[in-house]
């Protein structure tokens, strides 16, 4: 690849300092330690992306931003927290907002690496939201890396500074960033 992939991380909740949005940011920052270009479209910009409208009237700023990231986009992280066994709304709705995408040579998530991150008070929650938001990105064409993280938020995640106060969950969310930095270099390989 003659330039740094461009990874951009879709995630968090609308709540400041989510443990999804930090999740997030963990994975990011390993994939910078990759040499990758990131781009953090987190909880504050998912909390103002309006409800994804497919009538016409053209999209919103925010909506455009969201469709211009993606289609610029070499990998994508998405995380979640598990709300009762699915991914959360805000989510939901950044990912149907990719509608705007269907004209393009390569709507969607077309080809893309697509890393995925949960979080849940609970390991049930956790792996169906998982399963579901690896399901989600298969329709969208994108292609699931082979590892996806789960992580239990019910005791604590991070520390002060940020960082993972458990081995596990550090090397699940560089694993993630590992697998997407990579597969996004074999592509323009």
């Amino acid at each position: 690849m003659s330039r740094r992939p461009i990874i951009v991380g879709l995630g968090g909740t609308v709540r400041e300092g989510s443990s999804t949005e930090k999740a997030l940011a963990c994975a990011l920052r390993h994939a910078e330690t990759l040499g990758a270009e990131t781009r953090l479209l987190g909880g504050a910009f998912l909390g103002e992306l309006p409800i994804f409208d497919p009538r016409p009237g053209g999209p919103t700023e925010a909506q455009h931003a969201l469709a211009e990231a993606i289609r610029g986009a070499d990998g994508v992280i998405v995380a979640s927290p598990g709300y009762h066994g699915s991914i959360s709304g805000v989510i939901k709705n950044a990912l149907d907002t990719l509608e705007l995408t269907r004209t393009d040579p390569q709507p969607y998530l077309t080809a893309k690496p697509v890393g995925t991150i949960i979080t849940a008070d609970g390991w049930q929650a956790a792996g169906t939201t998982l399963m579901a938001l690896r399901a989600i990105i298969h329709a969208l064409r994108g292609w699931p890396t082979p590892f996806g993280a789960a992580l239990n938020s019910g005791g604590g995640l991070f520390d002060e500074a940020g960082a993972c106060r458990d081995e596990k969950d550090a090397w699940q969310l560089a694993t993630v960033a590992e697998q997407v930095v990579d597969f996004a270099k074999m592509k323009a390989a």
